[in-house]
């Protein structure tokens, strides 16, 4: 005797075997960067679930070092969530370019030094800070959507083609 499929079965074992992103399951977040100043790459899966795995916070940690002293320190794993919802919002979870991610107190000085532009107290030093652009999606599509979401702080530099965000309060710029 022949077995008839329901449509319910059919869609249900189509669902078990198509997953959203590359074969990769759902709960698993993958971020891919390039540095602009290093040219390095890195495409890792950051969380499964609600875990962060180490390993791949050091990659990333090392990927958003300090590029002018080489300086490594750890990144806040809620701006690499940040990232990964506001990837998902605009559609694009190509290669993240970075501009800036960590940077040695020591670095910032300097930058403060020559720019008007950079805090004194800047959450860059910290870890919790990306400047960032995203081939294929408008900076100011990305400050928009970021800033709808509220989950820190969100600057837009137009002139330079990048955005910031970090884990910071909520504010804009």
């Amino acid at each position: 005797m022949k077995k008839k499929w329901t449509t319910a079965t059919v869609v249900f074992l189509c669902c078990l075997c198509v997953s959203p992103v590359r074969g990769e399951s759902e709960s698993n977040r993958r971020l891919s960067f390039y540095n602009t100043h290093t040219a390095e790459r890195l495409s890792v899966i950051y969380k499964k679930s609600d875990t962060y795995i180490l390993n791949a916070m050091d990659k990333i940690s090392k990927i958003l070092r300090d590029h002018r002293s080489g300086d490594i320190h750890p990144i806040d794993p809620k701006l690499m969530d940040f990232l990964y919802d506001l990837l998902s919002r605009v559609d694009n979870h190509s290669e993240v370019h970075i501009i800036s991610g960590y940077r040695s107190p020591a670095t910032n000085k300097k930058l403060r030094q020559a720019s008007k532009g950079v805090a004194s107290k800047s959450l860059h030093m910290q870890g919790k800070a990306l400047d960032f652009r995203l081939p294929g999606t408008d900076t100011a599509i990305l400050r928009d959507k970021a800033c709808a979401m509220k989950r820190g702080g969100v600057g837009y530099y137009r002139k330079l083609n990048f955005i910031q965000i970090d884990t910071g309060r909520v504010r804009f710029w």
